[in-house]
C-alpha cells in the first residue's frame, strides 16, 4: 500500500472562506461609505414666502441670525411639513411656523428642501 505524504496547505478550506467573508465585509462597508445623491426635485423655486414673526423674547434678549429649516413639499408645492435643522431654539418654531406657509414651484411628487430663514433685529 502506498501511502502519500499529506501536507496541510496554509489556504485550506477555513482560510479562504474567512478571506471570502472579509473580502464582502470590505465591499459592503465601501459601498456604504458613498454618498447618495440628492434628487434633481430637491431645487424647487420658491413662489411665495411668509416673513416670520420675530419672537417678543428673542428680540429683547437681541438674538439674530439664520435658521435652517428643511421643508418636505408636496407635488402641488404645498409645505407639509417643515423641521429645524440648526439655527437658535428660540427662533426655531417662527421659522417653521413661516416656511409652513411658504409656496413652492410644483413638481413630480414629494420633495425635502433645505431653506434658510433670516432674522434681523434692524
Amino acid at each position: 500500500m502506498n501511502r502519500g505524504i499529506c501536507v496541510k496547505s496554509p489556504f485550506g478550506m477555513k482560510s479562504a472562506a474567512k478571506r471570502l467573508f472579509q473580502a464582502a465585509a470590505l465591499v459592503l462597508a465601501v459601498t456604504m461609505a458613498v454618498p447618495i445623491p440628492a434628487r434633481a426635485d430637491d431645487e424647487r423655486a420658491t413662489k411665495s414666502r411668509v416673513a416670520p414673526i420675530y419672537p417678543d423674547i428673542a428680540r429683547r434678549m437681541k438674538i439674530a441670525g439664520e435658521v435652517d429649516v428643511e421643508a418636505t413639499v408636496d407635488a402641488a408645492g404645498n409645505v407639509s411639513d417643515a423641521k429645524t435643522l440648526s439655527g437658535s431654539r428660540l427662533l426655531a418654531p417662527a421659522a417653521e411656523d413661516a416656511v409652513r406657509k411658504w409656496k413652492f414651484e410644483s413638481g413630480s411628487g414629494t420633495a425635502k428642501v433645505k431653506v434658510k430663514v433670516n432674522f434681523s433685529l434692524e
